[in-house]
C-alpha cells in the first residue's frame, strides 16, 4: 500500500476511526495524535467556525511535530442541533440529554479537514444532515450501557449501535463517521497525495 507519494502523509489523530477510513481509500501514512485545547472561543461565530478551527489547530499542532517535508492532515467532528454544538459527552447524564434532544430531530454533522506542509494550508468543510427516529428513553438508557455514546460526538456512532436510531441522512456518510472521502481524497490530490497507489 505505501508508496514514495504517501510516505509523508501523517494523520494528526488519535481517532481510529479516520485511520480506517484513509486505509479504505488506499493510502498509507503515520500516526501522530496532538493534544489541543477543544474549548469554545468568544471568536468562534458558530459551529462551523469553531470546527474549521479545530482542525486547523490540530494540523498546526501536528506539522510542529513531523519532519519537515510532511504533509499532515487533521480533522475535526462534531454535530449541531439548532445551532447547539453537539461533541462527546462529558459523561453518561450529559450523553443521554444529547440523544433525547435529538430523538425525533434532524441535526447536522459538521466535519473539518486541514491538510497542511510548512508552505501551505487548506481546508474543506462537509455538513450532512442526520434525521432521527423517535427514541424511548429506555433505549437511550440501553445504548449508554453499551458504552458506545462516550468517544463520539453528538453520542452515538452511526457506523456502530447508533446505526438504529438514524432515519435518514443527507449528506455524506463518511463525513458523519469522521472523515469525508471525496473531500479528503481531492483535497490530498492538491497536495501531490493519490489515492489507490
Amino acid at each position: 500500500m505505501a508508496n514514495s507519494e504517501t510516505t509523508r502523509l501523517v494523520l494528526a489523530s488519535s481517532s481510529p476511526r479516520r485511520k480506517t477510513l484513509l486505509e479504505q481509500i488506499g493510502l498509507s501514512f503515520t500516526v501522530c495524535p496532538v493534544d489541543i485545547d477543544e474549548n469554545w472561543r468568544d471568536s468562534d461565530n458558530d459551529v462551523e467556525s469553531y470546527i474549521r478551527r479545530m482542525a486547523q489547530e490540530k494540523a498546526t499542532a501536528g506539522l510542529a511535530l513531523v519532519a519537515a517535508d510532511s504533509v499532515v492532515l487533521a480533522a475535526d467532528t462534531a454535530g449541531d442541533l439548532h445551532g447547539q454544538l453537539l461533541v462527546k459527552p462529558r459523561d453518561r447524564a450529559d450523553a443521554i440529554a444529547m440523544l433525547e434532544a435529538m430523538a425525533g430531530n434532524t441535526h447536522k454533522v459538521i466535519t473539518a479537514v486541514t491538510v497542511m506542509t510548512r508552505e501551505h494550508l487548506e481546508t474543506v468543510v462537509s455538513t450532512s444532515e442526520v434525521s432521527f427516529r423517535a427514541i424511548e428513553r429506555l433505549e437511550i438508557e440501553q445504548y449508554c450501557d453499551s458504552g458506545e455514546p462516550f468517544d463520539k460526538a453528538g453520542a452515538y456512532g452511526i457506523q456502530g449501535k447508533g446505526a438504529v436510531f438514524v432515519d435518514k441522512i443527507a449528506g455524506s456518510y463518511s463525513g458523519i463517521v469522521g472523515l469525508p472521502l471525496c473531500e479528503t481524497a481531492s483535497l490530498l490530490a492538491r497536495f501531490g497525495i493519490t489515492c489507490w497507489n
